[in-house]
C-alpha cells in the first residue's frame, strides 16, 4: 500500500487520508472542541407527551437558578424569528404541509419535541433551570403506527389536515394490471422494516456567536453549510453574507446531519438574547429521537414459466412521524421510484403514502429509501424462484438487462452503465453460494437451521431534485500560488469519509504537482464557493469533477505562459512529476513552481499577454438528468444521474428454540464506476454493509404503547458491533459511468439495501425449512420466534 509520503499520485491509487493521524490520535477538532471565552450552554426541555395541548408555562422559578442567563418559550420564539424552512416542503409536490416553529406555542405533536430552552454558564445549570420550569399539558389522543394513523376516525396529528397523509401518488410504467392478468403465475406478500437510524459517532453540535457588526458566526457539523446559512438568514431576517457557517470535522453524518432541526435557530436566538456565544451538543438520548426508514410494503408480482418477471404492483406506506422541516419524508418517494431496480420489468405500478404520526420526525438516512425497494425486489425474486423451482441466481440473470444495452431506460430512469451478471456471478463464486445452499440442508440439526441468501441492490446516486434544495451541480475553485502550491476551495463537504484526500488526488494528477502540494478547504461559507454539501454520493461525482474542470482551465493558463516564455507552440508543452517541459526539446524545462513564480512576477508589458492570475472556478453537473427528446412516459428529467450496484451473499444460522440469528459468512461485490481511492471505497462499502446488517439483525427505535421512545441508549437500541460480524469479504468491478466527468458513480450509499435483502433471504432460507417466513425487520429473536410459532399453528 502506498502511503501519504508518495509524491506523485494518480486516481485509483490507495493513498492514506491526510488527516488520518489527527483522527486516530484524537487531535482532530470537532464543534465541541471550540471553546470561545464566555460561552454559555443550552439545554432543551422536551415534551413528555406524544400529543398534548400546552395550557401554561411558568419559568419564574427557573430564572432564579444560579448561572441562568435566558429561558425562551414558544411565544418568545414566535416574536423573534420565523419558522424553520423546509428541506423539502410537501406543498411543493401538491401535499399537505405545516409550519414548524423552533418551539411550539400551544400544542406538541410528539414525545421529545422541544418546548422550552435555557442558556446558562454550564450545561448542568441549564438543565437545573429546566427542571424548575412548570408546564401544564392537556393530553390529546395520539397515533404511532400506520394502521392507526390511516383509519378514517384516527386522531389528526395536524388538526387542519383532513387525514394523516402528507403526500401520496402512483408511479407507473406500462400496464401492470393487464400484465398481471396475462402472467403464467402471480405471487404476493407483505414486508415491514422498522424505524432505525444512522447512529453517528458524533451527535449534532452547534455553536453560535453574534458579532458587534451584527454578523452571526455559526459552527456546526451540518452536511450542507450553505443551506444552513440560508435558513438562518431567512429566520433572523438578515442578508446571507451576514451569516458565516463553519463546519469542522464531522464524526459521521449519513443524513442525520441534514438541516431542518428546531435546535439550529434556538442556539442562534439564545446567543443573540444573551449577547454571548452559546453552544448545544446533542445527547445520545436526543439523537435517538431522529429516526428513519419505517416502511410497510404490499406487493404482487407476475411472472412467466421460464422465470421472466413481467409485472410488479406495490404499495408503500411510510411512518415519517410528525413530519418536521428536515429532509426525511422524500425517502418514501425514492423508495417507490427505485422500483424495478436492476430488473427488466416492463410493467410497474408503485403507489406510496407519506403517513404522519405522533412519533418524532424523520430525517434522511443512508440508503435514502432505496434500501427499502431492494428488500421488496429481492424478496420478489426469491418468491419467483421458489414457485418455479428455479435457482434464485438464474431468475436474477434471466431478468437483468444485458451490458450492451446501456445507457438504458428502465422504470423511468436512464441507467448509465452496468454489467450486473458479472457482479452477481463473482459474488456467488466468492461465497460458494451454490455449495453452501446444498450444505445448509445437510447441516441442519434439531435446534439449528442454516440459510444462505442473495441481495442485489441498485442504488441511484448523485441526486438532483426540482422543488427542493438539492441540485445536480457543485463548484470548485483551484488556485496556484507563486510557489506552485495549490489550494482547492470546494462546495462539497466531508462527513468524515476522506473525500478531501480523493479531491487532492484528482487535482495533483490533473496539474502534475506533488500530492502534498495540494490543500483542500471545505465547509466555510465565507471561503468556499456556493455548494450543496454532502449527500447522495456527490463528493467525487461533483466536487471532484468540478475541481478537475477548474484544473484544466488553470492548466490552459500555465500552458500559455510556458509557450510564451519559450516561444513554442502550446501543444508541445507537457506537465509531468512537478515539471514543465517541451516535446522535442529536452533543453527546455522548469518546475511548475518556477513557472508559477514567473507568471506572478512577469514585467508589465508581458502581463498584457499573460495575466498574472493562476486561479480558475468551475461548476460541474453530470449528464443524464435532463433528456431531450423525452424518455419513456414523456419523462424529461430524472433525479439521479448514476446507478452503482452491488451483489451480496449472507450466510446465517438460526436457533429455532431461541430465535437467535447468527451471521456466519458474508461476501459482496460492488461496482461504483471509476475508483479514485480504493481504500476509501472499501471503507464506505464495509460501513454501508454494517449499517444494513445492523438494521437487519438488531437496531430499532422502539416506541411503547404510551407513545414514548424506549430505545434511548445504545444498550436498548442495539447497534451492530464488530464482534457481531464475520469477516466481510468484498471485491469490486469497474464499469465507468459515461455520464460523469471522472467515470465515477458514487460509493456512499450502496451496500445498505443489499445487506438488508441478503439477510432477509438468508433467514427465510433457514426458517423456510420448517415452514416459516420472516416478514418484518429486525430479525431479533422475538420476531423470528413469532414467525416460527405462526408456522407451527
Amino acid at each position: 500500500m502506498r502511503s501519504l509520503d508518495e509524491r506523485w499520485v494518480t486516481p485509483g491509487q490507495p493513498v492514506r487520508r491526510r488527516d488520518g493521524d489527527l483522527l486516530v490520535t484524537g487531535h482532530a477538532l470537532y464543534v465541541d472542541d471550540f471553546r470561545e471565552p464566555g460561552t454559555l450552554h443550552m439545554a432543551v426541555l422536551r415534551s413528555p407527551h406524544p400529543h398534548a395541548r400546552i395550557s401554561s408555562i411558568d419559568t419564574t422559578s427557573a430564572m432564579s437558578v444560579r448561572g441562568v442567563r435566558a429561558i425562551v418559550t414558544g411565544k418568545d420564539v414566535q416574536a423573534a424569528i420565523g419558522p424553520v424552512p423546509h428541506w423539502f416542503d410537501p406543498a411543493n409536490f401538491g401535499g399537505n404541509t405545516s409550519d414548524f416553529p423552533a418551539l411550539p406555542v400551544d400544542e406538541v405533536v410528539y414525545a421529545g419535541q422541544p418546548v422550552v430552552a435555557a442558556a446558562a454558564e454550564s450545561k448542568a445549570q441549564a438543565e437545573a433551570a429546566l427542571a424548575a420550569v412548570r408546564v401544564e399539558y392537556v393530553p390529546l389522543p395520539f397515533v404511532t403506527s400506520v394502521p392507526e394513523a390511516i383509519r378514517e376516525d384516527a386522531p389528526l396529528v395536524f388538526g387542519r389536515w383532513d387525514r394523516n397523509v402528507a403526500l401520496g401518488d402512483t408511479i407507473s410504467f406500462g400496464d401492470a394490471a393487464g400484465a398481471l392478468e396475462r402472467a403464467d403465475h402471480r405471487a404476493s406478500d407483505t414486508f415491514s422494516i422498522q424505524r432505525y437510524q444512522t447512529a453517528p459517532l458524533e451527535p449534532r453540535a452547534y455553536l453560535a456567536r453574534w458579532g458587534r457588526d451584527g454578523r452571526l458566526t455559526y459552527h456546526c457539523n451540518t452536511q450542507s453549510p450553505h443551506q444552513m446559512r440560508g435558513n438562518l438568514a431567512a429566520m433572523f431576517g438578515v442578508p446571507e453574507p451576514h451569516v458565516r457557517v463553519i463546519t469542522p470535522k464531522v464524526g459521521g453524518a449519513f443524513g442525520h446531519k441534514f438541516h431542518g432541526y428546531p435546535e439550529e435557530p434556538l442556539v442562534a436566538l439564545m446567543a443573540k438574547t444573551c449577547g454571548a456565544p452559546v453552544k448545544w451538543i446533542e445527547s445520545r438520548e436526543e439523537a435517538m429521537l431522529v429516526g428513519a426508514r419505517e416502511f410497510e410494503h404490499d406487493f404482487e408480482v407476475g411472472f412467466m414459466a421460464d422465470g421472466e418477471i413481467t409485472a410488479i404492483r406495490s404499495k408503500v406506506w411510510s411512518n415519517v412521524g410528525a413530519l418536521g422541516a428536515a429532509g426525511g419524508w422524500p425517502m418514501t418517494v425514492v423508495s417507490a421510484m427505485t422500483i424495478p431496480g436492476p430488473y427488466e420489468i416492463p410493467n410497474t405500478e408503485c403507489s406510496y403514502e407519506v403517513v404522519v404520526s405522533n412519533k418524532a420526525p424523520w430525517n434522511g438516512a443512508r440508503g435514502y429509501g432505496k434500501e427499502s425497494a431492494a428488500i421488496v425486489l429481492e424478496r420478489m425474486v426469491e418468491m419467483v424462484a421458489e414457485r418455479l423451482g428455479m435457482d434464485p441466481v438464474a431468475v436474477r440473470l434471466r431478468n437483468f438487462p444485458p451490458p450492451e444495452v446501456f445507457p438504458h431506460w428502465l422504470g423511468g430512469k436512464r441507467l448509465d452503465s452496468g454489467n450486473y451478471a458479472v457482479v452477481l456471478e463473482r459474488a456467488v463464486e466468492m461465497s460458494g453460494y451454490r455449495e453452501r445452499r446444498r450444505a445448509c440442508r445437510d447441516e441442519r440439526t434439531d435446534t439449528t437451521v442454516f440459510g444462505v441468501g442473495i441481495g442485489f441492490e441498485l442504488t441511484p446516486e448523485g441526486g438532483d431534485w426540482h422543488g427542493g434544495l438539492l441540485r445536480g451541480f457543485d463548484t470548485s475553485t483551484v488556485r496556484m500560488d507563486p510557489s506552485g502550491d495549490v489550494t482547492v476551495l470546494t462546495g462539497v463537504t466531508s462527513p468524515g469519509t476522506g473525500n478531501e484526500t480523493g479531491i487532492a488526488q484528482v487535482v495533483a494528477f490533473e496539474l502534475g504537482v506533488e500530492f502534498r502540494a495540494v490543500t483542500v478547504l471545505q465547509g466555510d461559507t465565507d471561503t468556499v464557493p456556493y455548494g450543496f454539501g454532502n449527500s447522495s454520493s456527490r463528493s467525487l461525482n461533483l466536487g471532484g469533477a468540478s475541481a478537475a474542470l477548474a484544473c484544466r482551465e488553470l492548466r490552459v493558463k500555465l500552458v500559455a505562459a510556458a509557450a510564451y516564455t519559450w516561444n513554442v507552440p502550446g501543444e508541445t508543452i507537457h506537465f509531468r512529476n512537478g515539471r514543465v517541459g517541451c516535446d522535442g526539446d529536452a533543453s527546455l524545462g522548469m518546475t511548475i513552481g518556477e513557472l508559477a513564480y514567473a507568471v506572478y512576477t512577469a514585467p508589465m508589458p508581458v502581463r498584457e499577454l499573460m495575466p498574472p492570475q493562476l486561479e480558475a472556478t468551475a461548476t460541474y453537473w453530470p449528464a443524464n438528468l435532463d433528456h431531450d427528446p423525452p424518455g419513456p412516459g414523456g419523462i424529461t428529467h430524472t433525479p439521479y444521474p448514476t446507478f452503482p450496484y452491488s451483489a451480496h451473499v449472507a450466510q446465517v444460522a438460526v436457533d429455532v428454540e431461541t430465535g437467535l440469528v447468527k451471521l456466519v459468512g458474508y461476501d459482496a461485490v460492488h461496482d461504483c464506476g471509476t475508483v479514485v481511492n480504493p481504500m476509501f471505497v472499501e471503507g464506505q462499502f464495509h460501513g454501508a454493509i454494517a449499517m444494513g446488517l445492523g438494521g437487519a439483525l438488531s437496531e430499532m427505535n422502539a416506541y411503547g404503547a404510551d407513545g414514548m421512545l424506549q430505545s434511548t441508549t445504545f444498550k436498548t437500541y442495539l447497534p451492530i458491533r464488530a464482534t457481531d460480524l464475520p469477516d466481510l469479504r468484498t471485491d469490486h468491478v469497474v464499469t465507468p459511468s459515461p455520464v460523469t466527468l471522472l467515470g465515477t458513480k458514487g460509493a456512499g450509499e450502496g451496500g445498505v439495501g443489499g445487506a438488508l435483502a441478503a439477510v432477509m433471504n438468508a433467514v427465510n432460507d433457514a426458517v423456510g425449512q420448517v415452514g416459516a417466513t420472516l416478514r418484518r425487520f429486525p430479525a431479533r429473536p422475538p420476531a423470528v420466534l413469532a414467525a416460527l410459532q405462526e408456522a407451527r399453528r
